[in-house]
């Protein structure tokens, strides 16, 4: 439904009149949970995600090779591994290697053996790096998609104990937290990330899970932490993204409008999209 309320929010006409040429692709095909065989509860329903997020990396794919910059919409944060994939197996096939900014209140770096939930929504990052599971982190037949190196995560407020070894396990080059946004301003950090991201690489990919906000601004989300990045935050890191250019591909996922206030939460994340595919206030 998230996808479906965004669709309602106007994303498709609000791009084209930032003078785009915006193709709606359609839905990736999604069983129904209740359909599905569980599977074990260090990581339940990991095969058919795993199976929905192939899907998506060949659809990623495919907008790639058409010259077209793709934007996924969700859903939950597991489909980054299938977008993720089809954005570094195109450019893998030329040589280069991509960034990842991760934007979320979470790290999203559990693996079936370290999580204390088996939700696989909380291992896609774990899954790129190459820390597993391997179902969702070998699409394409190679693993890790993404380097450690060229890897940030921005607003990270609630991590699992467990998540804080992953993360040093992972070696990713930075981590900020709200209390580091706080401290140093949006736009300090965001520069500086996207000076981690981009060193070395074709440009990177941009996945945004809408709890990063503060749920204030967006309370349609299936994990809300308070503290989140403010309304304006969130416009200037989209902003910021805008004016370096070298966006790849974007995500927005966790959009629940059943949870929502009258579409807000899908309404700001279609704001955030044309802020960081370049509209400005002036």
């Amino acid at each position: 439904m998230g996808p479906s309320a965004m669709r309602v929010a106007g994303l498709e006409a609000r791009l084209e009149q930032l003078g785009h040429r915006v193709t709606d692709g359609g839905n990736i095909r999604v069983e129904i949970a209740e359909t599905q065989a569980s599977g074990s509860d260090r990581a339940r329903y990991l095969k058919p995600i795993s199976e929905i997020c192939e899907r998506t990396s060949l659809a990623v794919l495919k907008a790639l090779e058409e010259g077209m910059t793709p934007l996924v919409l969700g859903g939950d944060h597991s489909l980054a591994a299938g977008s993720v994939s089809g954005v570094s197996e195109f450019y893998r096939r030329q040589e280069q290697k991509i960034g990842l900014v991760w934007l979320d209140a979470h790290t999203d770096i559990n693996t079936p053996e370290t999580s204390p939930s088996g939700n696989v929504h909380g291992m896609p990052l774990a899954a790129l790096l190459g820390l597993g599971p391997g179902e969702l982190g070998d699409l394409f037949g190679y693993s890790p998609k993404i380097a450690p190196e060229n890897t940030v995560l921005i607003g990270v407020r609630d991590v699992d104990a467990t998540e804080r070894t992953n993360l040093k396990r992972a070696g990713i080059a930075e981590v900020y937290t709200m209390r580091d946004i706080d401290e140093r301003g949006m736009r300090t950090v965001m520069e500086e990330a996207l000076r981690v991201v981009g060193r070395h690489t074709a440009g990177y990919h941009v996945s945004l899970d809408m709890d990063w906000i503060d749920p204030e601004d967006a309370p349609g989300v299936g994990t809300p932490v308070r503290g989140g990045a403010t309304y304006r935050e969130a416009h200037l890191a989209m902003e910021i993204l805008a004016d370096h250019g070298r966006l790849l591909s974007f995500e927005i996922v966790e959009v629940n409008p059943v949870i929502d206030e009258h579409n807000r939460t899908a309404d700001l994340a279609v704001e955030l999209a044309c802020s960081a595919f370049g509209k400005k206030i002036l």
